[in-house]
């Protein structure tokens, strides 16, 4: 048993060494990109704590007052947002992108340089938006951290891990672009909300967030989905095209279902869309 085990670890290890000898060059010594584990790790300690640790440790205690902090903290993600809108668009989206078949430049143009920048930095801000799920922790607000609110903002840095060791640029980017520009309007939601109640009255366009979200999901699926349509595109990575495409379908899926719960039947609509982000973030 133990033999056999060994024999499965080693041949594990080649193939991970095998497959690891694709990886994008420009990107030796990056932070966190070294191997998938460092991310692996982060993740999983995330997970352990919002959902089992976290609850525990507040248990007892009073709820975190953290408004001051998510009102930087929120208008600090739309900064980031804004700007990596702007380097998605003049990196490739903007500046000769058609939209369809776009493959990854690997050379080390300046353009193409500045794509992998942006495609790191938005993999990094993954990691920054798990503190919408720390903040429900600490202020208590346990029901909020749903499975569809976990699991998005798991799954997001892990497979944008692989997007960027190995295809850092290209339509596979389309999503991010998109994902940039709803998070510019999301997070200065989240933000005016976090000023207070006096603010709450320049919300009146909070109905049209689940739509935006909606939009979001059913342009990304239509996008991707172009690759098995398109005769003899050459994109370096198809599987991620079907990884998009399947995340891209059944987050439109879910949304449609909270959709019609919300809407449809008339069912108490919940404070925020977002993954049970709740309106007094």
């Amino acid at each position: 048993m133990r033999m056999a085990f060994s024999n499965l670890t080693s041949k594990a290890i080649l193939l991970y060494d095998e497959w690891i000898k694709d990886a994008d060059p420009r990107l030796e010594g990056w932070p966190l990109m070294s191997s998938p584990f460092p991310t692996t790790f982060i993740i999983g300690t995330y997970v352990y704590f919002v959902t089992s640790l976290g609850p525990k440790l507040m248990e007892n205690k009073k709820p975190f007052e953290l408004r001051q902090i998510m009102t930087f903290y929120n208008f600090s993600v739309v900064a980031l947002s804004l700007y990596m809108t702007y380097e998605f668009l003049m990196s490739g989206w903007a500046t000769g992108y058609s939209f369809r078949c776009d493959i990854v430049d690997y050379s080390r143009s300046p353009t193409a340089l500045r794509m992998v920048r942006t495609c790191w930095l938005y993999f990094f801000s993954k990691f920054i938006e798990l503190l919408d799920t720390i903040f429900f922790v600490l202020r208590k607000k346990n029901n909020q951290v749903t499975f569809l609110h976990v699991f998005h903002h798991s799954i997001m840095p892990w497979t944008w891990w692989f997007g960027v060791k190995f295809a850092a640029g290209g339509l596979g980017t389309f999503h991010a672009l998109l994902n940039c520009i709803v998070h510019v309007i999301m997070y200065t939601y989240y933000g005016i909300c976090s000023l207070g109640p006096a603010y709450h009255k320049y919300l009146w366009w909070k109905k049209y967030m689940t739509t935006i979200q909606l939009v979001q999901f059913i342009m990304i699926t239509v996008h991707i989905g172009q690759i098995y349509i398109m005769d003899d595109c050459p994109y370096q990575y198809p599987i991620f095209m079907f990884i998009i495409w399947l995340y891209g379908s059944m987050f439109l899926v879910l949304f449609l279902h909270f959709w019609y719960h919300a809407y449809t039947k008339g069912q108490r609509l919940p404070k925020m869309a977002r993954n049970g982000i709740s309106k007094d973030q």
